[in-house]
């Protein structure tokens, strides 16, 4: 290959990208490899979970706002190139704005997945990170269908008869699924209750997270030394991300780091030698890449 590394990751909204999979990020821009980010809404319809930021003059301007805190979040973690898919946000499962015709949610699959495809080809990345295929524990409209674009456009890519208008072809050669495992779920929730802490979850959503069918973890990526970027990231997601989050903020940084070490990920589709378990999501590809 005559790029060097180049990892792709595919988001549904501003805020996604500093929630899932930051930390990787940082650490493989520090190592040189180039990050490209494609957010696939505008995150219109997201609620102000941060009451500081709850007031007329964001609320009445909210599409700018969020496109300026992603702005500011790409930067803390290490993107290098930031594409917007274009979309607008279809809102939680059931919501009305679920049937605005601009929204994720009711784009052809063909149109979303050629504008992917173009950005695939474009940047030319050998690896791809998308959602998985089972999020029955958060069913979002906008994550379900960045999984069905992000897989398609995976296999599309390379393909000279798919999307001739596109690009010239480029096949990535590894897909994974970014994921939250119920293994650090719990271990998470065993550490609030020995420090007396109340845990931010009810039992009940808790339960339903533990139950719900997960893909298996096959790469674990050593991500030590980096929340501190997963954390500013979320912060400059202000209007998203209450600097008081107990989910986010609150165990001490001494008791998460070490409970938070790696993030997971599902290796969906390879085309190289490599087999899992994994710690590198370009293993395999050392060799076949320059910096």
């Amino acid at each position: 290959m005559a790029s060097g590394p180049v990892l792709l990751c595919v988001h549904a909204h501003p805020d996604d990208e500093a929630s899932k999979g930051a930390r990787t990020v940082a650490k493989y821009h520090a190592q040189g490899a180039r990050c490209v980010l494609v957010c696939c809404t505008g995150g219109e319809e997201g609620d102000i979970l941060n009451p500081a930021m709850d007031l007329p003059e964001i609320r009445g301007r909210l599409a700018q706002v969020r496109a300026e805190e992603l702005a500011q979040a790409a930067r803390v973690i290490g993107y290098d190139e930031v594409f917007m898919l274009g979309y607008r946000d279809s809102g939680m499962p059931g919501a009305p704005a679920n049937q605005h015709p601009q929204c994720f949610a009711q784009a052809p699959l063909a149109e979303a997945t050629g504008r992917l495809v173009a950005i695939v080809r474009s940047t030319r990345p050998q690896v791809m990170v998308v959602y998985p295929a089972l999020q029955s524990s958060y069913p979002h409209p906008d994550h379900l269908r960045a999984h069905e674009v992000g897989l398609a456009a995976f296999k599309a890519a390379g393909d000279p008869e798919a999307f001739p208008a596109a690009g010239e072809p480029w096949q990535p050669l590894k897909l994974y699924y970014t994921l939250w495992p119920k293994k650090r779920m719990a271990a998470m929730r065993e550490k609030f209750s020995e420090l007396g802490l109340e845990f931010p979850w009810s039992p009940e959503h808790f339960a339903q997270v533990l139950q719900a069918p997960q893909e298996e973890v096959t790469t674990q990526v050593d991500v030590s030394g980096w929340g501190h970027v997963r954390d500013e990231a979320l912060r400059a997601h202000a209007t998203q991300v209450d600097p008081a989050s107990p989910f986010w903020f609150g165990l001490p940084p001494e008791v998460a780091e070490p409970l938070d070490s790696v993030d997971e990920y599902h290796l969906a589709v390879n085309l190289t030698a490599s087999r899992p378990p994994e710690d590198d999501l370009f293993s395999g590809l050392r060799e076949r890449v320059t910096t």
